[in-house]
């Protein structure tokens, strides 16, 4: 426990020093890297804890983004309030998926999951006068902290605003993955008919921690937007799923820490083997596989197995 408690306050130091040390363009990688782990993060709730394997997450990072690039542009509220309504609008448009798709399992709530995700996708691509269509959402500016605060357009800024969201959800997880509730998710993925066996309805277990996943990821969209400028329909395609999927494989399902090391490590070779080969996605792969073979609990799972041998 007491190096569990050194790693994290390590981290916390090094999060907070690297602003201040880094390039320009080294920061905004560390801040894009940051917004990759929450998403990862948010997928590992419900599959990692849950049991419950989605391919169709991508579609509330897109709801997020899309929410916080219109309050932003059309509203020029502060940046805060765009986080809020991409939140809002994720978990919204979530539950009534997570309804529908909670009543299949296995294979058959993946499928569900990402057909939902593919008609959010064509209703985001159709609706031009809304969404800009194929072209998305362009110029969307950083503004403020607060009404008449500091302004979060300096790379410093904006990084330390992601890395403190980063940081909150993933305390906040924690907290639900530790409680009663997650305890009971937890329950539902070793065995969930000797859950309802006790007289236990797992659908509003499943159902809550898919919305509370969603709400997550539409956090990390709504970051993304003010961060690239832009929101368009193509981080909500299912491609983006399935990286977030490879994302917290890689870094260690059931870990939390472990998804957000994992979109690390995935966004770092995309960045190093792109600028070498137009052919990255393969090599891409080479890792991944290597990684399920050699590393079959990922980064974090696979340190945790040695330091629980040593």
């Amino acid at each position: 426990m007491i190096p569990s408690r050194l790693f994290a306050l390590a981290g916390l130091v090094v999060l907070a020093v690297v602003p201040w040390v880094l390039a320009r363009h080294q920061l905004s990688l560390l801040t894009d890297l940051l917004i990759a782990g929450l998403f990862a993060m948010s997928l590992d709730l419900i599959m990692g804890y849950t049991g419950m394997v989605s391919f169709g997450h991508a579609a509330y990072f897109g709801l997020g983004a899309y929410a916080s690039a219109l309050v932003l542009l059309n509203f020029g509220q502060p940046i805060p309030v765009a986080l809020l309504a991409g939140t809002l609008l994720a978990g919204v448009v979530a539950a009534p998926v997570a309804y529908l798709s909670t009543r299949a399992t296995g294979i058959y709530f993946a499928m569900l999951t990402l057909a939902f995700a593919q008609l959010l996708y064509t209703v985001a691509y159709k609706w031009r006068d809304l969404t800009g269509g194929s072209d998305g959402i362009a110029g969307v500016p950083k503004t403020t902290l607060f009404w008449g605060g500091p302004s979060l357009a300096t790379p410093q800024g904006f990084y330390l605003l992601v890395a403190a969201c980063v940081v909150l959800s993933l305390l906040a997880c924690q907290g639900l993955v530790r409680s009663p509730f997650g305890r009971a998710l937890q329950a539902i993925r070793e065995n969930e008919r000797r859950f309802t066996s006790l007289g236990r309805d797992p659908r509003p277990f499943k159902l809550v921690v898919f919305v509370i996943a969603a709400v997550f990821a539409g956090l990390a969209g709504a970051l993304f937007a003010p961060f690239r400028g832009f929101a368009s329909p193509e981080v909500m395609f299912w491609v983006f799923s399935g990286q977030g999927l490879m994302m917290v494989i890689m870094g260690g399902i059931g870990t939390l820490v472990g998804p957000v090391l994992g979109a690390m490590l995935f966004i770092l070779i995309q960045e190093v083997l792109s600028s070498y080969t137009e052919h990255w996605m393969i090599f891409t792969g080479i890792v991944f596989v290597l990684i399920v073979i050699f590393l079959p609990g990922g980064l974090v799972g696979t340190a945790r197995r040695l330091g629980t041998r040593g």
